[in-house]
């Protein structure tokens, strides 16, 4: 078994700043915490790099259709090389106009943090890749429940 990283809480809220990012919207929220050449992989495959490149086109896809909003948990956070950190989470969309989850729309997300010295943290690759699990609806159900917990009741 893979040791816990032990800068855990600081790669947690980098992740969490980025789903803040996302769900306010903000292109700028969400490039803030990547390197200056980051690069992040969309659900659909897009593929955007550097830091203002994902801050202008995130800006363009906030502005052009509304986007669902991130429900996500941390599954791990662990060491890959010296100064490099993996992150792996789940996460459910709630679409625009609705306030529950649309199984399938479920995600792994997959985090690589670099160390830029100092103990500064940033996001060198993030990427988004579907989690339908067509072959294990259980697999599905449970998810969707576990991440319907974490919804604030409105």
């Amino acid at each position: 078994m893979t040791a816990a990283h032990p800068q855990d809480a600081q790669i947690r809220a980098l992740y969490a700043d980025f789903v803040d990012g996302w769900n306010r919207r903000s292109g700028a929220a969400v490039a803030a915490g990547f390197a200056d050449d980051g690069d992040i992989i969309g659900f659909d495959g897009s593929h955007h790099r550097g830091r203002l490149s994902i801050a202008a086109d995130l800006r363009q896809v906030f502005a052009s259709h509304e986007t669902p909003a991130y429900v996500a948990v941390v599954r791990s956070v662990r060491p890959v090389a010296e100064g490099v950190a993996m992150l792996i989470a789940h996460a459910g969309m709630i679409p625009p106009g609705s306030s529950d989850l649309d199984p399938r729309f479920h995600a792994v997300h997959t985090m690589v943090a670099v160390d830029e010295g100092r103990g500064r943290w940033r996001i060198s690759l993030f990427q988004t890749t579907p989690a339908s699990w067509r072959q294990h609806p259980e697999a599905r159900e449970a998810l969707t429940a576990e991440l319907r917990g974490l919804l604030i009741p409105q």
